[in-house]
């Protein structure tokens, strides 16, 4: 139960920390004397900082996987007992729902939250024209949530291997989901993440529901094959090592 709790709450701190920061900091009206919001840089280094700071409260409990790809993604890798990944997918939902819940109370602090809309709420979103003037296709968002969950997750494996410098993993793994968000922020609003997508469609509804099947597809597949390249073609050998 510790490492469900673990998983719970460290997948609330993404959700509120990450989708926090897109919702309240990052729309800030300008100010006489330049931009007072935090803007998508802002917002991709909150997500990173919340997976960092949570692997090193609660990592050593639960391994600190906050994201139902990246336990699909160590279990492909031989990293996770696989009686233990429903478990893990329902507290990191729960946890996930739970943040948002908590989110949208605040917001409608300030009058009945305006839902509407292509990324609101924080939502992950395709074939919209939300940033820039641009939307990107089904199938280009289903490719950049595909790579960068595979990415993320070689980066964890190797960052948490044995033969690794196990102290500062946090710090790389934190990182490389700031790195991330760079990407895709303006490609889908970034997932990499079924449990976060989940959490803001909820309430949101309607188009947001609609497109979520990508958003468990892609990054769950994509995890699933940087565990494979990383145990088959990155992975130390422990005999030869030996």
């Amino acid at each position: 139960m510790k490492k469900l709790f673990a998983e719970f709450f460290g997948t609330f701190w993404l959700v509120f920390g990450g989708c926090g920061s897109a919702i309240f900091a990052s729309q800030i009206a300008p100010a006489a004397n330049g931009q007072l919001g935090i803007l998508l840089i802002g917002v991709a280094l909150a997500f990173g900082l919340t997976v960092l700071t949570m692997a090193y409260a609660v990592g050593h409990i639960s391994g600190g996987h906050f994201n139902p790809a990246v336990s699909f993604g160590l279990l492909a890798g031989g990293r996770f007992s696989a009686k233990d990944l429903i478990p893990y997918i329902v507290a990191q939902c729960l946890g996930a729902i739970a943040a948002a819940g908590a989110l949208y109370t605040i917001l409608s602090g300030s009058g009945t939250p305006d839902l509407s809309g292509p990324g609101a709420f924080a939502t992950n979103f395709y074939g919209d024209a939300v940033y820039f003037g641009k939307g990107y296709s089904m199938g280009a968002a289903f490719l950049a949530e595909f790579l960068l969950t595979a990415f993320f997750l070689i980066i964890i494996m190797g960052a948490t291997d044995k033969y690794a410098n196990g102290k500062f993993a946090g710090i790389a793994i934190g990182l490389a989901l700031t790195l991330i968000h760079l990407i895709s922020i303006p490609i889908t609003n970034t997932s990499v993440n079924p449990a976060r997508s989940l959490s803001q469609a909820v309430f949101v509804g309607g188009n947001a529901m609609s497109q979520l099947w990508l958003f468990w597809a892609a990054p769950i597949l994509g995890g699933v094959v940087g565990g494979l390249i990383y145990k088959f073609l990155l992975q130390k050998d422990s005999e030869i090592a030996e």
